[in-house]
């Protein structure tokens, strides 16, 4: 049995959803529990202040920190991983000639945070991560890219400059499934006087991260754990959270809702905790939600769920060898050896590929010439033999 039982969900029999990298499916556990706060939201009279709003999030912020292994003090509520990278870049104490350093090929979400940071003087310097990397649209080398041996983090270490203020890198690449080494890059960035940022939806939910070796650590709720569009959590240090100037809640301040004290009392301070770089009330059913979608993971376990995917993983590759496929099999295999391998499978994408996938109901997605497939704690081996008999041809 996986780790997540499959009933949990609203799963089709018929169909094989293999791209969480773009949407999870949600757990009937969280629309269960939009059902029952609805009707309270229409009859606001019912709402209880301190169990509903006030309660609510903070079950939320309690049930993100038990998935990624923090404390519940130091996360964040907000909308998407772009809002979460935001409330950091906008935060963050710049000087004009600051420099943010990134790999190449990120997902807008982890670049237009710190491109429009422009017109305050900083710069963004994208940093290949291995030889005959190029971006989408350029001449690549891709079918030998991303062999065993090379080395990204050692990359980005050595591009730090002078004036590099902050590492901006996705924990697990959207398009090709790289997994950096967080901890590597933190005590590099540490060493350097950098702080490390971290765009950590595509690993969310399926590993666990070293949140000891960042700084922030942003992701939505709605790939990997599982929740609906439109809430995510910030995960800050307590050293960073303190250094960033506050966007301005109301509800980041100390004693923000006392109402025995008058509303226009502004010599309050801002909070120490993660409520700090909130930016108002949060929406109350996507709380509800988000904290059933994460506690249906903790129940399972990030970690068992982590040690599953990794074993599908090496099924499905496995399954490959003597295929058409076999090359990129190989070469994927050595890279899941060397624990660069996640819950993304991303294969050089050739034509016609995913619409055979579809007319066999299987639901994958290609993003910037990769073809990917991604695992979960709720699949099953017979998933990964459909998905490699469409692969082969089976």
């Amino acid at each position: 049995m996986p780790p997540l039982d499959p009933q949990l969900f609203a799963l089709d029999p018929s169909l094989l959803w293999v791209m969480h990298c773009a949407e999870g499916p949600v757990p009937r556990a969280a629309t269960e529990a939009v059902a029952r706060l609805l009707p309270c939201e229409t009859r606001p009279w019912t709402l209880r202040f301190p169990d509903d709003f006030l309660g609510i999030p903070a079950a939320a912020r309690a049930s993100a920190a038990a998935v990624v292994g923090a404390l519940a003090e130091d996360i964040t509520l907000v909308p998407t991983t772009t809002s979460g990278l935001v409330t950091v870049a906008q935060g963050f104490p710049w000087e004009p000639g600051d420099e943010v350093l990134s790999p190449l090929g990120e997902f807008p979400s982890n670049a237009w945070p710190w491109r429009c940071l422009d017109r305050r003087g900083v710069t963004v310097r994208e940093v290949p991560l291995w030889e005959g990397h190029r971006a989408a649209g350029e001449p690549s080398t891709r079918p030998d890219a991303r062999r065993a041996g090379f080395d990204p983090e050692g990359a980005l270490l050595a591009a730090v400059g002078p004036k590099t203020r902050v590492l901006a890198a996705s924990w697990v690449r959207f398009q090709d499934g790289l997994v950096l080494d967080l901890e590597r890059l933190g005590r590099g960035c540490r060493a350097r006087g950098v702080t490390l940022v971290v765009d950590g939806i595509q690993g969310a939910g399926t590993r666990v991260p070293s949140l000891e070796a960042c700084a922030a650590f942003a992701t939505g709720g709605h790939k990997g754990l599982l929740a609906p569009q439109g809430l995510g959590f910030l995960w800050t240090s307590a050293e960073l959270r303190q250094s960033l100037s506050p966007p301005g809640g109301w509800l980041g301040v100390e004693g923000s809702v006392d109402f025995t004290r008058p509303c226009t009392d502004f010599t309050r301070p801002w909070k120490r905790d993660g409520t700090r770089l909130e930016h108002g009330g949060p929406n109350l059913l996507s709380c509800a939600a988000l904290a059933a979608s994460l506690e249906t993971l903790a129940a399972a376990g990030v970690g068992a769920i982590e040690a599953h995917v990794r074993g599908l993983t090496r099924g499905l590759l496995g399954a490959l060898r003597g295929s058409a496929w076999d090359d990129e099999a190989r070469r994927l295999l050595a890279l899941w050896e060397a624990g660069r391998v996640g819950p993304i499978v991303a294969l050089e994408e050739r034509p016609g590929v995913l619409a055979e996938g579809r007319s066999r109901g299987i639901l994958a997605t290609a993003r910037e010439g990769y073809l990917r497939v991604a695992l979960h704690g709720y699949h099953a081996p017979d998933d990964v033999e459909r998905v490699a008999r469409w692969l082969t041809g089976g």
